[in-house]
């Protein structure tokens, strides 16, 4: 009888030590929360400005749902005479190293890469993580070129983008997010009227 004390006592001890945990781990989930989406709002921002052309006039946001059924938000650089002078799209890659990273890539109004940023990433510290401007200049190649004359491959599958050393699947990844955003821009600037 006592051994079944012993083990009913060991199961109320460790289930009020599981719902105590569950309740600290809540409560910092509530406290972070809000933080959290602040910082990944204002680096979204901060990545907008950097990947928008200089132009005059308004940004106007929409979503495009593309071919995975995968929400693309658009950021259009709209003149001021209502022309489309470039956009900001947030895109993305599932053929990472770590599965998923997400990117900001701008265009100009004829389609050129205005510029690139990394939004959220997990790639391997030190090899696949060189797709941050941060540490590597990997990203600058992209910058001024037009996808339609630059082919967003790796060098090694006959394209025309310098790989990352010991991380071509996070090259390759990069390729691909920017191609999507490409593919995207191309399709909007097809269907834009003023």
């Amino acid at each position: 009888m006592a051994k079944n004390d012993s083990i009913w006592r060991l199961v109320i001890v460790l289930t009020c030590i599981s719902l105590l945990a569950a309740l600290a781990l809540t409560g910092v989930y509530a406290l972070t929360k809000g933080p959290i989406e602040q910082g990944q709002l204002e680096k979204k921002q901060k990545a907008l400005q950097a990947v928008l052309p200089d132009y005059e006039g308004t940004v106007r946001d929409t979503v495009i749902v593309d071919a995975d059924n995968e929400e693309i938000p658009v950021h259009l650089a709209i003149g001021k005479d209502g022309e489309l002078c470039g956009a900001g799209i947030e895109t993305y890659t599932k053929k990472a190293f770590s599965g998923r990273f997400d990117l900001m890539v701008g265009f100009d109004a004829e389609g050129a890469i205005v510029n690139t940023e990394v939004l959220k990433a997990n790639e391997t510290p030190g090899l696949g993580d060189n797709i941050n401007k941060s540490k590597s200049d990997f990203a600058m190649q992209f910058n001024h070129q037009n996808p339609a004359d630059f082919k967003l491959v790796v060098k090694k599958d006959g394209g025309d983008v310098d790989a990352i050393t010991a991380a071509t699947i996070s090259s390759r990844a990069y390729c691909d997010a920017v191609q999507r955003a490409y593919d995207i821009f191309m399709k909007i600037k097809e269907d834009y009227h003023e």
